[in-house]
């Protein structure tokens, strides 16, 4: 095969990697991607979107339970519900399709090389592939890694049989009737909180003394009191400990130091993700490291001249929509334009049920810089929230006492992941709390409640 020289080569085709090619492309930039897979990587295959459909899902199906169960408010009344969950695989498929090609087709549009295969460094500045019809030479002035991360396997829970990462759990064909979750952080409580919903009797197996260590006790209080309504079991301070003999059981050390075993179809373990450093040569350049991650500078650049690193491979937080910052960042540099990595904030979501939004600093982490102004108002006031009957959580709003200058913004709520645009917005711009105060947000939404936080931490509530 006929060797490519390129100005920019992209590794991994994630979120990060192709927003980094189009961009590149779209700037003029003679510009190759290589992916093993499909395009879009972990995110848009087997990570964000597959499981907002299966949550989606999950949730129609259990208003149609409860619609058909009980005396419902609204007065809507049905038949009892039936899943077909074979279906409901075949719609999350059809939506990953359809985005996987249209990822193509921008990178088409770019004018962006695409070469599916597993890219392997030579050197700083060469890397061959290995394609279906043969091996591949790229050589490139400038390399992006965006190889991304994978599931963290535990040594006595390897993957494989009964035991399934996240991946397989969202190509699973039928709803497990028991599944044991191992790991009590957002992928678990995602997808544990769904397949509840679908039907399954699920428990939650945490090592930590509380699930969503992350985000602070009182965010996550409303998530526990839905999980305990779904009969969802949480076992927090236990060690899952391996399978039992026959197979069909998790065997647990529980806080209290006594051994259990939790009867399980499947055992789904989320106890996090790990970068993807091996099998693409790391070996073969020389970068510095920051524990098991890539070092990176405001740039995103490596200790080699021309190698950038972006995403998940770089650390925390790994988030989809902070390495298509990161990428687009790149490509611009590679342009020539001056660009550099500082982002106030990186709004994370957790989508249980409620939902969870984090943007900025947290109430201990802003009062750790100083004398801080809190503002909260409960969504049980919120005429909106009222009315699609999600009248649990709240918005908080955390600013600095002497000039008002918001620092950090979290909601807990139905619905309050379509919230994190404005909270990111209001952050990156440096808003204060009279700016958001000031504010005429829409009646009736959801959206009100943000300004009923800032008016609160001013002193000037108006409902509540």
């Amino acid at each position: 095969m006929k060797d490519i020289s390129c100005k920019l080569l992209v590794i991994g085709a994630g979120p990060g990697g192709y927003v980094c090619a189009i961009r590149a492309g779209q700037l003029g930039i003679d510009t190759v991607i290589v992916e093993v897979a499909k395009p879009g990587g972990t995110c848009l295959n087997v990570g964000c979107i597959p499981s907002k459909a299966l949550i989606h899902a999950a949730e129609e199906f259990e208003k149609a339970k409860l619609w058909a169960g009980s005396d419902d408010p609204l007065g809507i009344s049905v038949k009892e519900p039936a899943l077909d969950f074979g279906r409901t695989i075949g719609w999350k498929d059809n939506i990953v399709g359809r985005l996987n090609s249209g990822v193509a087709g921008l990178l088409k549009k770019a004018r962006v090389k695409y070469v599916q295969g597993r890219a392997r460094f030579r050197d700083g500045k060469t890397v061959e592939v290995e394609t279906e019809i043969g091996q591949q030479i790229i050589r490139a002035e400038n390399v992006v890694i965006a190889t991304g991360s994978a599931p963290v396997e535990l040594p006595s829970l390897p993957f494989g049989g009964q035991v399934i990462s996240s991946t397989e759990a969202l190509s699973l064909r039928n709803v497990p009737q028991k599944l044991a979750v191992v790991g009590g952080g957002y992928i678990g409580l995602e997808l544990g909180t769904a397949f509840a919903k679908l039907g399954a009797k699920v428990t939650i197996v945490e090592a930590l003394p509380r699930i969503l260590a992350q985000y602070d006790a009182e965010l996550v209080r409303p998530v526990s009191k839905r999980l305990a309504a779904l009969g969802i079991d949480v076992l927090v301070g236990a060690k899952a400990k391996g399978m039992s003999s026959k197979g069909d059981a998790l065997l647990v050390e529980t806080a209290e130091g006594k051994d259990r075993k939790i009867a399980a179809d499947k055992v789904l373990v989320t106890v996090g993700r790990r970068p993807v450093t091996e099998g693409w040569g790391l070996e073969e350049i020389d970068l510095d490291m920051n524990g098991r991650f890539i070092r990176i500078d405001d740039r995103c650049r490596t200790s080699m001249r021309g190698i950038y690193a972006i995403g998940d491979v770089t650390g925390e937080p790994m988030l989809a929509h902070r390495a298509m910052a990161q990428g687009e960042m790149v490509a611009e540099i590679v342009a020539g334009h001056r660009r550099s990595w500082d982002k106030r904030a990186i709004p994370a979501i957790c989508f249980t049920d409620p939902e969870l939004v984090m943007a900025g600093l947290s109430p201990d982490e802003a009062k750790a810089q100083g004398e801080i102004k809190i503002g909260q108002f409960p969504f049980s006031a919120n005429g909106r929230a009222m009315t699609r009957q999600g009248e649990d959580g709240f918005v908080r709003v955390v600013a600095r006492a002497d000039n008002h200058l918001v620092l950090g913004i979290q909601a807990v709520g139905q619905g309050v992941s379509e919230l994190s645009a404005a909270f990111g917005l209001a952050l990156e711009m440096g808003a204060r709390l009279e700016d958001i105060a000031g504010t005429i947000h829409a009646h009736p939404t959801q959206g009100e409640a943000f300004q009923e936080a800032a008016l609160k931490a001013l002193g000037l509530a108006l409902h509540a």
